[in-house]
Order: structure tokens, then sequence, then C-alpha cells
């Protein structure tokens, strides 16, 4: 998987920086320092979180962001969200979720409390010292920190002429008009939240099922 950052028009006549939540490390080179943090998940929440206590923070969502309950952890998340996904039901929460739901780990809870998360959806551009708003009027950054998730890196298989719109069509994990080609961990395509940690284990062992019948048939032929 690589970082994901969108194509605005003028990013590269920012003279401030950018970065992906990938290479976020600390708030020691932050003080002082106005920063824009785009990106409505946990990512997102949590890296604000941090910021917005040694420095001002302005936070851009695509739409208003969704916060569970307390007691609602990861875990159960993932639970809800692959009943979702499967139409069952459970009984631990009823709302519609996502995993793109914002879990209040310690850090989200005391964000919470302060009344740091104000969303504003998404600017139109960059210009020179910052970022042009939707009604054309301009607010100047340090930096922005792209919490924006990552896409599948499939550049090492361009030569197979199998991707459109960055995914390789596939029937569970095996793709399609490739018999011989299994993949794994790369998004809700390969699998139910198979590029989670949680979610990863349920493809990874259908793929594996897959390639075994596959080869175990090519033996007998």
């Amino acid at each position: 998987m690589s970082p994901y950052i969108p194509d605005y028009p003028n990013a590269d006549e920012f003279s401030g920086k950018q970065i992906h939540s990938v290479d976020y490390k600390n708030t020691n080179d932050l003080k002082n320092k106005k920063v824009l943090i785009v990106g409505a998940g946990n990512s997102g929440a949590q890296i604000l979180a941090e910021v917005s206590k040694v420095t001002k923070t302005k936070w851009v969502t695509s739409e208003p962001p969704i916060f569970l309950p307390e007691h609602i952890d990861g875990r159960y998340l993932f639970v809800q969200a692959n009943a979702s996904y499967f139409k069952k039901e459970t009984e631990e929460y009823h709302q519609k979720v996502s995993l793109s739901n914002i879990v209040q780990i310690q850090s989200v809870k005391e964000g919470l409390e302060r009344g740091i998360y104000n969303d504003y959806r998404s600017f139109k551009a960059f210009y020179k010292q910052g970022v042009v708003w939707a009604d054309d009027s301009k607010e100047a950054f340090d930096l922005v920190i792209w919490c924006t998730g990552f896409r599948a890196n499939l550049r090492h298989l361009e030569n197979l002429n199998l991707t459109k719109d960055n995914r390789i069509k596939t029937q569970n994990t095996r793709a399609v008009n490739e018999p011989a080609l299994w993949l794994v961990e790369y998004g809700n395509w390969t699998g139910f939240a198979s590029a989670t940690i949680y979610g990863v284990g349920k493809t990874a062992k259908q793929a594996v099922l897959e390639i075994t019948n596959f080869f175990n048939h090519k033996s007998t032929e």
C-alpha cells in the first residue's frame, strides 16, 4: 500500500510543508506553526488531538465525522462493520458503522472535552501561503498533514495489463483475468477489510485455500 495524497490545484505553489500521516512523528517542531489536518478518520482525529495542544489547528473532512460511543472500541467497531457487511444482526451497537468511524481513545476523549473537533469541508485549491476555501477566501498555514489513508501499490503488476482505476478485477482474492494471481490486503475489493490487521487474516486464509485447490487441481491434470 502507498500513502495517498489527493491532487489539489496549485499544490506545488504552496510554500509550506505537506506530509502524510504515516510520516508524522510528534509535535516537537510544531509549536507556533499553524497546521491544517485533512481527514475524518481515526488518524486525523488522533493527530489533531496531539497537535492542537501546542499550536493552532484546523480540521478538514469531506463529511461530518462520526464519533463512536465511549464503550465501543476498535474491536467492536470491526465486529459491527463485519456484521453490517454480511447483513447479520448483533447486539452491541445498532447504528450503521464504518471502519472510518472514530474510536474514543483517551486522547480523543480529551480532545472532545477541549472542544477541538470543529470540522470544515474541503478547500478547493492551494496558494503560496496556504489554501483557498470554497467561498474564495484564503487562509495561511505552515503545514498540511494528510490523514487520507492509503491506496493499492500495483506498479509491480503493470506489465500484466490487468489494472483499471487502481484495481484488479477479483473474485474473492483471485484475479479474474489471471487465474494464477491472488491479491491480499489491498482493500475491500480483495476481501472485506483486508487492508486492516484485524481483517486480513480471513482473506489470507481464503487465499491459501484457493491457491491450494488451484495447484491440487493442476497436479491432477
